[in-house]
């Protein structure tokens, strides 16, 4: 149309060097579509990886995705960290506990939730709020003697921790945590990672990813296939004191669509006055560390938040009531290592054929 208009009002010379402009034009813009077209087919999903350090251990995260998520994976960490890290002063779980403000937030009110339910499964065996019992043994946020050996704490100061504990008394109204008593503060510490990994999993699918594997100092959110289109394929270490950087492996065992969770004694313990090793787990019957044939529990459940909590309730029970808490589950899988003498007995619930 436009040379039909051209060739009414200029000379034919002009016409024509009119035409060749316009042909190149043309020939311009079938290069840009074809470049464009190029550059949208190569952005295929690919297998991507980040790694690094957070809360004071490592993470490792593998999935499947045309971009690098990396930016909002960090944008997680973040906000769990100021929602309910209790090493950090500024936190929302921080302020709570020093009583300058009782305002929750959605995962405040999430894992308030998940802790009640399995404190009630448990009977008790798991509860934040034995957080003060774990300061006191030396194990808490407020760091471990510099002597690596255990704190020995009057019963008065045992009896006046547990007076303070109690998640079931505590709740959650209108957006406003409820306390026990003003005493009464949080750790949620045996479930954060686990929801680490599953809110940057739910991040994932919100950007198109349906395989990935989410490992948080050993816990993960596991869906999808790996890079070998099969299940994932989950190492299980070896309850041995070794420094962390180790791992030995016990066994494999192949997972996906859950979350997996291991809870131990073997490498967060302090030495006692009569040399003896008493690990991190502080019962909140007793108010004292939990000493059981017990030795690591790994569990495997819907979400990697439960698998936490479950684990760690394991680990303050004796293996008796942690096989019945398993059993009372029944969309929970369980790997139990159980001492016995000079060897280890493994209790397999429901878990995948080891490896």
């Amino acid at each position: 149309m436009l040379l039909n208009i051209a060739r009414k009002f200029v000379t034919l010379s002009t016409y024509h060097r009119l035409k060749q402009l316009m042909n190149r034009l043309l020939h311009l813009l079938v290069i840009i579509a074809a470049v464009a077209a190029g550059t949208s087919c190569s952005r295929k999903d690919e297998w991507r990886k980040n790694s690094g350090a957070v809360w004071a251990t490592q993470y490792n995260i593998t999935y499947f995705s045309d971009r690098d998520l990396g930016d909002s994976i960090q944008e997680v960490f973040r906000k769990v960290e100021m929602s309910l890290s209790p090493f950090n002063p500024q936190s929302r779980i921080s302020l709570i506990n020093r009583n300058e403000d009782n305002t929750t937030d959605p995962m405040i009110d999430r894992v308030t939730a998940i802790s009640q339910e399995i404190c009630r499964e448990s009977r008790g065996a798991f509860d934040p709020t034995v957080s003060p019992l774990v300061n006191l043994w030396g194990f808490g946020y407020t760091g471990h003697p510099a002597d690596g050996r255990l704190p020995s704490p009057t019963q008065a100061q045992i009896d006046s921790a547990l007076a303070a504990t109690g998640i079931g008394d505590c709740r959650i109204d209108n957006g406003r945590m409820i306390k026990k008593s003003p005493a009464t503060t949080f750790n949620f510490s045996a479930v954060t990672k686990g929801l680490g990994c599953d809110l940057i999993g739910e991040m994932l699918r919100r950007n198109g990813c349906t395989d990935y594997m989410v490992e948080i100092g050993g816990e993960m959110a596991l869906s999808g296939n790996n890079p070998r289109a099969g299940m994932w394929r989950v190492q299980v270490d070896a309850p041995v004191p070794e420094n962390d950087a180790m791992h030995r492996a016990m066994c494999v065992a192949e997972f996906t669509g859950c979350g997996i969770a291991t809870s131990g004694n073997y490498r967060n313990f302090l030495t006692d006055s009569a040399g003896v090793r008493r690990g991190h787990t502080i019962s909140p019957v007793t108010g004292r560390p939990v000493q059981t044939p017990l030795v690591s529990a790994t569990i495997a459940a819907p979400d990697c938040a439960t698998a936490d909590a479950i684990a760690t309730a394991c680990m303050a029970s004796d293996h008796a009531a942690a096989e019945a808490l398993i059993r009372n589950r029944p969309d929970v899988r369980a790997l139990l290592v159980v001492a016995e003498a000079d060897s280890l007995r493994l209790v397999a619930i429901r878990f995948p054929e080891l490896q």
